[in-house]
């Protein structure tokens, strides 16, 4: 069953038979947008006992096609003009397809003086695709249009590609990424990670968000505790490979951009069961947002919803649900898992780190003062590093 948010993703149907009874479970997953114009729509189901659904977007509403095209154009269009560089944050897979078929999709939406006059502006600016896995993922999209909506195959056959259009490139090597922030020319930068954790999307965050000609223009969800969510909430500074940085830069979201289904996706999900659910759990979202959708459910459908916690153990006959145990969660633990976390995200930086200074320290053209700077920042790392060591 097509989940939609991604190439690949499924809902899941489990059906369990006990005791002579067969009663059947429904995983949503992370369900995906119906807005989302390359992908088919999720599949709708027509029966279930019991529904686990997801609640990202539980409390609130995508904006339209539409309007989010012309604020996209808005943004990237003044930030050009302005002589900056728009870097876009972005999941390898899925969003940064939607937002380079949304590049091209622009020329068809008016045909007014300033909008045209603002496509333009677009239209002359290089769009750069700097992560090798969402290049990869664009090659699969390329191969699998199939998979496409119906109006998408057909824009492909009068050979309209929605995945090509002047200006586009794609950097592969780390010489090509780091030579992006070394042109002044005003550009389009989509990178990954989409909440700026790892990946090169942070070297280009430290080339632009001091600068206030630049744009950083988020387009999916910002979890809390990440870089983005941070720039995104009007941090003043932020650390990025350990220096501190002024944000400067336009932060701007566009929040309808996200692979997640909005309040009304997930509520048309519900209300497509033929036969509904007895009882919805509701999973992966944020306390805010799962007890707004619970009561929106419960209201507008009368099946209970149950917001499980962590640990909880739940048994389900035909005519309840029952919490029967409860792991408590210790705060030790909780520190433990968040240590080895930012243990793997270290890895991941450090490496990233190793490949750029290695490329400086080549350079010829280096200057010795330039060459002391970073030899004295390792040396605090070093410092640092045997610290923690030592405790």
């Amino acid at each position: 069953m097509m989940q939609g948010i991604c190439f690949g993703s499924s809902i899941i149907e489990l059906w369990v038979k006990e005791n002579g009874k067969e009663e059947k479970t429904v995983f949503t997953g992370d369900l995906g947008n119906n807005d989302i114009p390359l992908l088919d729509s999720p599949t709708m189901i027509e029966d279930a006992d019991l529904l686990v659904m997801e609640s990202t977007y539980g409390s609130r509403l995508h904006l339209r096609n539409d309007e989010k095209a012309v604020d996209f154009l808005n943004i990237v269009s003044e930030t050009l003009d302005n002589g900056g560089t728009v870097v876009i944050p972005s999941f390898a897979v899925g969003r940064t397809q939607e937002i380079l078929y949304e590049i091209n999709r622009l020329k068809d939406e008016k045909d007014d003086e300033e909008f045209r006059k603002k496509y333009k502006t677009l239209m002359k600016a290089n769009v750069y695709v700097d992560s090798p896995l969402a290049i990869s993922a664009t090659e699969v999209f390329r191969e699998n249009t199939n998979l496409f909506e119906p109006e998408i195959r057909e824009e492909i056959l009068r050979g309209d590609n929605p995945l090509e259009f002047p200006g586009l490139h794609f950097t592969r090597t780390a010489d090509e990424s780091k030579a992006l922030n070394e042109d002044e020319r005003p550009s389009i930068i989509i990178s990954a990670s989409g909440m700026c954790e790892v990946g090169r999307i942070k070297h280009h965050l430290k080339h632009n968000i001091w600068n206030p000609k630049s744009t950083i223009l988020f387009v999916g969800y910002q979890a809390p505790g990440t870089l983005g969510y941070q720039i995104v909430n009007g941090a003043k500074t932020v650390k990025i490979f350990g220096e501190e940085f002024a944000v400067n830069a336009r932060v701007e979201y566009i929040e309808g951009y996200s692979g997640h289904a909005d309040q009304e996706g997930l509520m048309n999900f519900i209300y497509s069961f033929i036969t509904k659910p007895k009882n919805i759990f509701l999973v992966h979202g944020e306390a805010e947002s799962q007890e707004v959708l619970k009561d929106k459910i419960e209201k507008e459908t009368e099946i209970p919803v149950i917001i499980p916690d962590f640990g909880e153990t739940y048994d389900i006959t035909n005519i309840s649900v029952e919490m029967t145990n409860k792991i408590e969660r210790k705060a030790t633990r909780t520190m433990r898992t968040e240590i080895l976390e930012r243990l793997e995200k270290l890895k991941s930086e450090i490496q990233d780190m190793d490949e750029y200074v290695r490329k400086d320290v080549e350079d010829d053209n280096l200057r010795d003062e330039d060459i002391f700077r970073i030899n004295e920042k390792i040396k605090d790392l070093e410092k640092q590093i045997l610290n923690v060591i030592e405790g």
